[in-house]
């Protein structure tokens, strides 16, 4: 089973992340930001990643700690919990539809982080929550799980239903790359033998 527990405490945050990639989407979130807890369960879910995720963050000034910090625990499990990649197909991607928005995540699990960001909010709160803070949990997610990910919105003009899709869509993407491939199980991913 490829799992994995990492715990990050900062004078920010208090940080602990589980996950299974072998799992079926089970998912336990709390974070003390309620639209954030919705996205990473969206994220487990269609991912089928099983994901625990407790944070203690200093909401009192802002979620900003909160949600990048959690980004960056989440990028170092998913790193450790791949190992070597062995037999990983590497390579996802998702073009997601949610209502009026869609969305396209495309990555690679290449160990070279690289952030793509063409995704556009149109206000500047979903709710209690800012919306900066999307891309800000990917660009942590995709830096420290060493993880190439490019985001791009083709539609959209909920800001809620944008950000739900941009989600789903690296969910799926990320299923379809952590995935077995079953006529190269043995080997790594890569012409250099390592990645």
């Amino acid at each position: 089973m490829r799992t994995a527990k990492i715990t990050r405490q900062t004078a920010e945050t208090d940080i602990s992340v589980e996950i299974n990639i072998d799992g079926s989407g089970v998912y336990d979130n709390k974070t003390g930001v309620g639209f954030f807890d919705h996205m990473l369960d969206q994220l487990s879910r269609h991912a089928l990643i099983d994901m625990t995720v407790r944070c203690e963050g200093d909401l009192h000034i802002d979620d900003h700690h909160t949600v990048e910090d959690v980004g960056i625990a989440i990028g170092q499990a998913l790193a450790l919990a791949m190992g070597d990649k062995r037999g990983i197909v590497r390579y996802g991607a998702c073009l997601l539809p949610m209502d009026d928005a869609l969305v396209r995540a495309a990555l690679d699990l290449s160990g070279r982080p690289f952030l793509v960001w063409n995704v556009n909010l149109p206000t500047s709160r979903i709710g209690a929550f800012d919306t900066e803070l999307v891309r800000e949990f990917f660009q942590a997610f995709s830096t420290h799980g060493g993880i190439t990910l490019h985001m791009d919105q083709l539609h959209g003009l909920n800001s809620h239903h944008i950000a739900e899709a941009a989600f789903k869509a690296v969910a799926r993407a990320l299923r379809g790359a952590l995935e077995t491939d079953p006529r190269k199980a043995d080997a790594i991913p890569s012409t250099k033998g390592a990645l």
